[in-house]
């Protein structure tokens, strides 16, 4: 009788539940009997069944039990296949299978020069670094999730990598899923597509570690962000471990839901601050034992790499790009790497750099400074503790970059240009009374130009 009902149960369910929730979780439902007051459905993955009975069984029950059945609860019972002419579901036994980390890991394969062997620590991330290798341990950690961000070419996917290839080494029975984000929004919207939720759902909810690359690019579009959601809450709720980088803090990703936000906060968020000079240092000398492998016989002259560290400063990827190309260059012109061939070879990425100092790195570099958090500077509060690096940022801004004292104004948390000038004038009054203020103003001056 459950059977020849079920479409008319079906419907009203709909009305009910509204059409997503009925389209991803009860139209695949089939009917089977009603014995001893128990009513049997079959649902096509374990999954479906366990999230159906949490949150729709009483209705079920109810339109059940008003169809004119008599029925106390119900069974979910896995169906593979449907006999087409009895249209009555064969019940399988259910098969537990965890996809292994190489299956998961498909999509998104690893760099093998990624590990935590290659990945120079300097002041500037031995934060980022210390977290990931805790995480990296695999065993209990006091913080989920861990939320790395900053900039283009500072090391947030190397340790994202690094992360993913030791816990494979270290625990192999563990599924280690790592994607960006674009990656998780494109399987979403393929498994709606295919009307495949259920599945989808399954495969990202079984996981041990989720792993979720350049997170920023979920921002604005609504059904991935609410899907993340929930992932992140049943993971979370499982106590399994989710990493998450991105290329600001999860406060100031413009179009992200302050829900997500909210979550993505709870954790550890460290900041991947923009090297410095020792940092840039340490890289090359690294890199450059590296290129000895490929190019034997070619030495680097003295101050080379100290010259590059200087004025090559806008991020890892140009710095170590600059060291290949010049090792490539010189192999090919038969010539030694001095400071001429240098200066030759790097022309472009040199006059690059010379005029690249941006906003956000003198926010950071201030904030740092005066040991106070950036969003506290940029954003509303007006203690003097926070008012005062706030102008010397923005006096800082005015002399240091090109940028109009309106679109200064817009980092600094939407300020009016006219704060701006404020800003500035009373800094360039200070510079003269207070020596204090002057030695900060160079001091941040020249760890910029450095």
């Amino acid at each position: 009788m459950l059977k020849e009902q079920w479409d008319n149960i079906s419907a009203r369910l709909l009305k009910t539940i509204g059409q997503n929730n009925h389209t991803t979780w009860i139209a695949p439902l089939k009917a089977g009997d009603v014995t001893d007051e128990i009513a049997t459905l079959y649902v096509p993955t374990t999954f479906s069944g366990n999230y159906i009975s949490q949150n729709f069984s009483d209705l079920i029950l109810h339109e059940v039990n008003k169809a004119g059945m008599i029925a106390s609860r119900l069974k979910f019972a896995l169906a593979s296949t449907v006999n087409p002419v009895a249209n009555n579901p064969v019940p399988t036994r259910p098969v537990a299978k965890k996809p292994s980390s190489a299956e998961v890991l498909h999509t998104a394969p690893l760099d093998a020069r990624f590990s935590f062997d290659t990945f120079v620590v300097g002041k500037p991330n031995e934060l980022a670094h210390a977290a990931a290798r805790r995480v990296a341990e695999g065993g209990p950690v006091t913080f989920n999730p861990l939320f790395l961000y900053g900039g283009v070419g500072l090391g947030k996917t190397h340790l994202m990598h690094a992360i993913a290839q030791e816990l494979r080494l270290r625990k192999p029975e563990m599924n280690v899923l790592y994607l960006s984000a674009e990656q998780f929004m494109y399987r979403f919207v393929q498994a709606l597509r295919d009307r495949k939720m259920m599945d989808f759902k399954e495969i990202f909810r079984s996981v041990d570690v989720l792993m979720v690359d350049d997170v920023q690019f979920i921002a604005g579009k609504d059904s991935t962000q609410e899907e993340f959601f929930h992932t992140f809450n049943a993971l979370v709720d499982q106590n399994k471990q989710i990493i998450i980088s991105a290329d600001r803090a999860p406060g100031e990703i413009k179009d992200l839901e302050d829900r997500v936000k909210s979550r993505l906060q709870c954790g550890l968020v460290v900041d991947l601050h923009p090297t410095d000079y020792e940092l840039r240092l340490g890289i090359l000398q690294t890199k450059v034992e590296v290129q000895r492998a490929t190019y034997p016989g070619l030495e680097v002259e003295a101050g080379v790499l100290e010259f590059m560290a200087h004025r090559i400063t806008q991020n890892v990827r140009v710095l170590e790009g600059a060291l290949t190309r010049l090792f490539a260059f010189a192999s090919l012109v038969c010539r030694e790497i001095n400071m001429e061939l240098t200066q030759d070879c790097l022309a472009d990425v040199l006059r690059e750099s010379e005029r690249k100092i941006t906003v956000e790195e003198i926010q950071r570099k201030v904030s740092d400074h005066y040991n106070i958090r950036l969003s506290d500077m940029i954003g509303p509060k007006r203690l003097r503790s926070y008012a005062r690096p706030r102008q010397v940022a923005m006096y800082l801004c005015k002399q240091m970059t090109t940028r109009s004292l309106p679109e200064i104004g817009r980092r600094f948390g939407g300020r009016d240009h006219t704060t701006v000038m404020h800003g500035v004038r009373r800094i360039e009054e200070l510079k003269q009374s207070d020596i204090q203020i002057a030695e900060d103003v160079e001091l941040l001056s020249r760890a910029l130009k450095s």
